[in-house]
């Protein structure tokens, strides 16, 4: 049975989005991988359907969220009935371990899954930011999340329907996870043996540090009401 569509969003990884493609593609009931390119500079999108994934092409970068949104999208107009998988596009080959993410979605014992990877993957000062999500996540909802920015989730349509719109950029897993847990859905985090590519520290990622940082502060300030007050003041 057919019953899952993987959606990657990816931004200029052209090196590793075909090893990812090839991976999904091997998982139980997904044989519909949707990359979303968002932006790309390289060739990122060109391997992606190179390797047999369906492709659809933001014109310039829209951020994490509005990926996600325009491959759910997709996946409605080509098959609506399935379960959203998504996965990081740097992943490559240990995409195809994926699989303890849908189980339970499948067997109606979750509405979203949130991967813990098994394997430590260097932080390079990543920290900081998980830690502020965590704690975000804590003050919303109660929940302890471990990985809280993890983004292989599996989602039911209806759960994924429910959070719309998603937050815009890298507040989305963070903002995911409360708008679910308040309304009501299943959320299970399921250990896998996935591995990212590791975070550096040069520039570059301190830079992506400062957006996920800046992302994630506002997702949780759009969730709660003294801090999004306090920042209406500030700005009025």
């Amino acid at each position: 049975m057919q019953d899952v569509a993987v959606i990657i969003p990816a931004k200029d990884e052209a090196d590793r989005i075909a090893a990812t493609v090839t991976a999904a593609r091997k998982l139980p009931g997904a044989d519909l991988v949707v990359v979303v390119d968002d932006g790309s500079s390289d060739r990122t999108g060109q391997v992606a359907r190179e390797a047999g994934a369906r492709v659809v092409r933001h014109s310039r970068n829209r951020g994490k969220g509005a990926a996600m949104e325009t491959g759910a999208e997709a996946v409605r107009l080509l098959d609506p009935g399935r379960h959203l998988l998504f996965l990081d596009a740097d992943l490559a080959d240990t995409a195809a371990a994926a699989a303890p993410l849908v189980e339970p979605v499948r067997a109606g014992e979750a509405d979203m899954t949130i991967a813990v990877f098994s394997a430590t993957v260097k932080l390079g000062g990543h920290g900081f930011v998980v830690r502020l999500s965590r704690e975000g996540i804590r003050r919303a909802t109660g929940w302890d999340a471990t990985q809280p920015l993890n983004g292989q989730r599996c989602l039911t349509r209806a759960a994924f329907d429910a959070a719309l719109p998603l937050a815009p950029g890298f507040g989305v897993e963070t903002a995911l996870t409360i708008d679910l847990l308040r309304q009501g859905f299943r959320v299970r985090e399921v250990e896998v043996p996935l591995a990212h590519r590791a975070t550096g520290t040069d520039w570059h990622a301190q830079v992506h540090r400062a957006r996920q940082f800046r992302d994630v502060a506002r997702a949780l300030a759009a969730r709660e009401p003294v801090i999004a007050d306090r920042l209406r003041g500030r700005r009025a």
